[in-house]
């Protein structure tokens, strides 16, 4: 009888466990003090601090998006998911006939492309400093391929602090919700998402959440805690 009760309670509590995540992607698994998302190929994943992608994880159906970049090559962080590809043309497209010409900077990262670029920054400024700007690997929105770095077409400001005084970056605030982005660490919102400002990093999430994401002036993170 008491190997009955036992059993029932270690039922109770896993089961408590998987479903008291706080985000509706499905299931969640907890994997090495992070939950791992269940469903990572979601347009509306979200990826965090407290949220990871499998081991090993990467995207299917990564393309070239035909928008002018910073470099020439044809390399790894010039790709994005073919949906995120396509309303980057359009944004662009957008932005050049309003006189706003902008060019990608790093797009699709891997994991091991991850873990070089965050062992550099915590080298260089350690990794409590590194970890407000770079993401843990495994953690990085860039690994969806659904993210990307943003800057004016001269490359000037590219992932810096000063792109922030841009009319490059005023538009992409104004506009991108338009075509299914978000500015993904916006201001003043650095305690929720984990990250310092980045006007720069522009995330797709399809055009109706970023539409609603946008008039209520959500993160990704508000609206799974609120609305999930």
């Amino acid at each position: 009888m008491k190997k009955k009760i036992v059993t029932i309670a270690l039922l109770m509590v896993i089961l408590i466990v998987s479903g008291c995540s706080g985000n509706k992607q499905n299931k969640q698994q907890i994997q090495q003090g992070v939950l791992t998302v269940d469903e990572p190929e979601s347009i509306t994943v979200l990826v965090n601090k407290k949220y990871a992608f499998p081991e090993g994880y990467e995207p299917k159906e990564l393309v070239y998006p035909n928008v002018p970049f910073i470099f020439n090559e044809k390399i790894e962080k010039r790709m994005m998911r073919e949906e995120a590809a396509k309303y980057l043309e359009k944004l662009f497209h957008a932005a050049n006939k309003q006189n706003i010409h902008l060019a990608g900077v790093s797009a699709y990262r891997s994991s091991q492309t991850q873990t070089t670029l965050f062992n550099n920054y915590v080298e260089k400024d350690g990794i409590e400093k590194a970890k407000t700007y770079s993401a843990v690997p495994g953690t990085s929105e860039h690994q969806s391929g659904l993210a990307i770095d943003v800057s004016g077409s001269d490359g000037s400001c590219a992932a810096d602090d000063c792109f922030a005084n841009t009319e490059e970056a005023a538009w992409l605030e104004d506009n991108v919700h338009k075509y299914g982005y978000i500015i993904r660490f916006p201001k003043e919102k650095e305690n929720i998402t984990g990250y310092q400002y980045e006007p720069w990093h522009i995330r797709y999430v399809g055009v109706n959440l970023a539409a609603e994401l946008y008039n209520k002036g959500l993160t990704l993170e508000e609206y799974y805690e609120s609305y999930l």
